[in-house]
């Protein structure tokens, strides 16, 4: 163990004490005084220099070499057990003859504190489509708009130069089965411009040979009454999620995510047209070069029929 930020010797001073009492022929309250410390320690630290040599001089822990009152193995196995048969703490401690107080440390070290860690764990379950097209997942992200160099690049918080000039709408879109992805900034959240997206994104879909057969989104205003009629036009079915449960649409969420590390704060933006102007070439390097670890570390392209041969030419 380390010395303590109020001790007045350390291990160089402990040896320099002994050095003056044994070999310079110092007093022994002479020496404890000059070291600063009390008559007791300054024999104590000459009777460990006598025993040990120079290693009695170095820290020990102030743990207790014996503890006759401390729980052996078998009662920590014992406790284990009864535990894992579901019993509450004040009844193991009844059923031992130990405190409560030593039953919470026992159960702590072996992380059953609650009874819900003796639960096995939640297996994840990871869903994806069989064939692109089936499930486009779709979300929006607001951005506060860029006008400079904002406080958090330059430090200076005196100029609010971007406060009160408005939020940008970023829309995302991501297939489930490729995770090819397509985005937007446009200037609001509102029906118009979710519908406007979602036409822009089943254009970009069909370019690929994709056709989209549903549209999951959020519960959002954006997408709800207009939206809806838009997807019934377009022979789409529209899916929302229950009420605060946004893993349901967890592909588009961790896509926005992985957009706003990737392209939104990736680098400090001057205006918010630079960082429009660098949503693109993320998103054709995350459809075509970016490795996906849930798709083999490919990149989505792969997955697209009529993309893949384009891929393997290029390759």
């Amino acid at each position: 163990m380390n010395s303590h930020k109020h001790a007045r010797l350390t291990a160089s001073g402990r040896a320099l004490l002994c050095q003056r009492v044994l070999q310079q022929g110092w007093k022994v309250l002479s020496a404890s005084e000059a070291a600063g410390v009390s008559l007791r320690t300054a024999y104590k630290w000459l009777a460990r220099f006598r025993t040990e040599g120079p290693a009695g001089l170095a820290d020990r822990s102030s743990r207790p070499r014996r503890c006759p009152h401390a729980i052996s193995i078998e009662q920590h196995q014992q406790f284990e057990q009864l535990r894992r048969q579901r019993w509450p703490l004040w009844r193991i401690a009844r059923h031992s003859g130990c405190s409560l107080a030593t039953i919470s440390r026992c159960m702590k070290r072996l992380g059953l504190s609650r009874l819900s860690a003796l639960q096995p764990p939640v297996p994840v379950v990871r869903y994806e489509r069989q064939t692109p097209g089936e499930l486009l997942h779709i979300d929006t992200k607001r951005l506060g708009r860029i006008q400079g160099v904002g406080h958090r690049i330059t430090g200076d918080r005196t100029l609010n130069r971007n406060k009160g000039i408005g939020w940008d709408a970023v829309h995302l879109a991501i297939d489930d089965h490729s995770s090819v992805s397509f985005a937007q900034v446009l200037p609001d959240e509102k029906a118009v411009s979710c519908v406007a997206f979602l036409r822009q994104a089943l254009a970009y879909y069909a370019s690929l040979g994709v056709r989209i057969e549903r549209v999951m989104t959020d519960n959002g205003t954006g997408y709800k009454n207009q939206f809806r009629a838009a997807c019934e036009e377009l022979g789409i079915r529209h899916i929302r999620p229950h009420p605060y449960t946004p893993k349901t649409n967890g592909k588009a969420e961790r896509f926005v995510q992985t957009s706003l590390r990737e392209w939104a704060y990736v680098r400090p933006y001057e205006s918010s047209a630079q960082r429009q102007a660098a949503l693109q070439p993320f998103i054709d390097g995350y459809n075509w070069l970016r490795p996906h670890s849930a798709l083999n570390h490919q990149p989505p392209m792969s997955r697209i029929p009529a993309m893949n041969n384009l891929l393997k030419l290029d390759s």
